[in-house]
């Protein structure tokens, strides 16, 4: 309310002093059809400039905001694959009961093409994933989770995050499964319903990381190959990944 008034207050403050100069050109020139031509056309031309201004100049200012602003998320995205998503899609991937099917779609990423980038991540919702709650080593995922909790708070409250709708999804799934494993007592000797419940919650954060994965390595591909090379031989869906060069 006190910041409607303070623009009312400037909009008749600037009007008024407007209406001054008018009339101090009168007194000088005494000529009215001169004054009454030129602010005819002024006022016409206002016309024209807001439209310059509201749908030209101010869209391609958004659009540069925009740009600016995915840039820094994808930077966060990068972040947080260095320091831990790479490490949970590899343990996501012990829980996977198709996994030796699934690694097939992503083995040979750093052979893709842009095509190929958008052609797998329309793939990746549809390919069955079949969580094992057994199979993989649940205390060593929820030791991580919890140890990394503090990352995913700062990650959480960055405010670009809205630009962003699969990682903001994808960190409050983490974050949910995170919750679930620290609130159970003994992981191993859950009853059949509650592991059920908890190896859908590790499905919706697994899925969602793979997309969000092959999204990153498809921004390191066309902005950052020398990036795109480490995730490439770090590859979590490579068993024979390794940082290492070999000939």
């Amino acid at each position: 309310m006190k910041e409607i008034k303070w623009q009312i207050k400037w909009a008749i403050a600037l009007i008024l002093t407007s209406a001054l100069v008018y009339v101090f050109h009168f007194l000088i020139f005494r000529d009215v059809h001169h004054i009454f031509l030129y602010l005819i056309g002024d006022i016409a031309f206002v016309f024209v400039q807001v439209l310059m201004v509201t749908l030209f100049l101010e869209e391609l200012l958004n659009k540069r905001e925009k740009k600016t602003i995915i840039e820094k998320m994808n930077m966060v995205v990068g972040s947080f694959f260095s320091e831990m998503g790479r490490e949970l899609l590899d343990l996501f991937n012990d829980f996977d009961k198709n996994f030796d099917e699934v690694k097939e779609n992503f083995i040979d990423v750093g052979n893709w093409s842009k095509n190929d980038f958008t052609e797998k991540l329309e793939m990746s919702k549809k390919i069955y994933y079949e969580i094992d709650f057994s199979k993989g080593d649940i205390e060593k995922l929820r030791d991580f989770l919890i140890e990394k909790r503090e990352f995913m708070l700062r990650l959480l409250e960055n405010p670009n995050l809205l630009e962003h709708d699969t990682f903001s999804d994808l960190l409050w799934g983490i974050s949910h499964l995170t919750e679930e494993l620290s609130f159970r007592k003994d992981l191993k000797n859950c009853c059949r319903a509650d592991v059920s419940h908890l190896e859908s919650d590790l499905k919706r954060a697994y899925v969602i990381l793979i997309y969000e994965w092959l999204e990153y390595m498809g921004h390191l591909k066309n902005k950052y190959p020398y990036l795109f090379s480490l995730e490439v031989r770090m590859n979590p869906f490579n068993p024979n990944a390794s940082a290492e060069i070999k000939e």
